[in-house]
């Protein structure tokens, strides 16, 4: 069996100071910023991936957990990226479980833009494609940033089924939303809709694009002809 230590010290081996300050760059950790006061090791992505294939098999959900609560990003990154191999590789639903019950536990330590996108719908989305979704207006609901991100992304998974009632749910509880990362994602989730069905996303717009906050807007209406991204950034739709 790894320990969650393990694979710290395997991503402090290949970590550089100079990809740490890029990467903290990256991800805003600055005064005042979203990611405010995280730390990074400075790792490639390729050695992340590397982790994965080795040692996914050899790591136990406590350990898993363990990295999640880790002050170093990459780490973070890791196990929940590990922990969305153990559900996606279990054939046991009481297994798939465990991991879902862990991923909401920790979900506190979804802390950036990163850690959300590349788990939450892959792994509490599949969860819930059929099942009973009220954790997500939960979420959409509790005014923790990453919480709600993970509300709005998880849909990416619901939408690649061509259901759309959760993203357009959602959608209409940011409308006044403050938060940037919250415009970008809830218009990437409302594209993916207009991917899957155009007329469904301007039938969803036609009532709301005055309202909604440029960001998001621009975001849904980016595979628009240009012309038509016009009309609708002049309210003329």
């Amino acid at each position: 069996m790894i320990l969650a230590d393990d694979i710290i010290a395997l991503l402090k081996e290949h970590g550089t100071p100079e990809k740490a300050k890029h990467l903290s760059y990256y991800f805003k950790t600055g005064e005042g910023t979203y990611g405010e006061g995280d730390l990074f090791i400075g790792v490639e992505v390729p050695v992340t991936r590397s982790i994965l294939s080795k040692y996914w098999k050899d790591i136990d959900l406590s350990e898993i957990k363990k990295l999640t609560e880790s002050e170093y990003h990459e780490a973070r990154l890791v196990g929940f990226l590990l922990l969305l191999k153990k559900y996606e590789k279990s054939k046991d639903q009481m297994k798939k479980q465990e991991c879902v019950d862990l991923y909401i536990h920790q979900a506190d330590y979804l802390n950036n833009w990163d850690l959300v996108d590349l788990s939450c719908y892959k792994l509490l989305g599949a969860w819930l494609l059929d099942k009973d979704r009220s954790i997500l207006y939960e979420f959409a609901r509790s005014g923790h940033l990453w919480r709600q991100r993970i509300a709005i992304v998880t849909c990416m998974c619901f939408i690649k089924q061509g259901d759309f009632k959760d993203c357009e749910a959602i959608a209409d509880l940011y409308l006044d939303h403050k938060e940037d990362l919250i415009h970008k994602a809830t218009g990437w989730m409302l594209r993916e809709v207009g991917k899957q069905d155009e007329a469904e996303l301007k039938r969803f717009l036609a009532s709301r694009y005055r309202q909604m906050p440029r960001t998001m807007l621009r975001y849904a209406i980016e595979k628009f002809p240009p012309d038509i991204r016009s009309q609708y950034i002049k309210g003329e739709i």
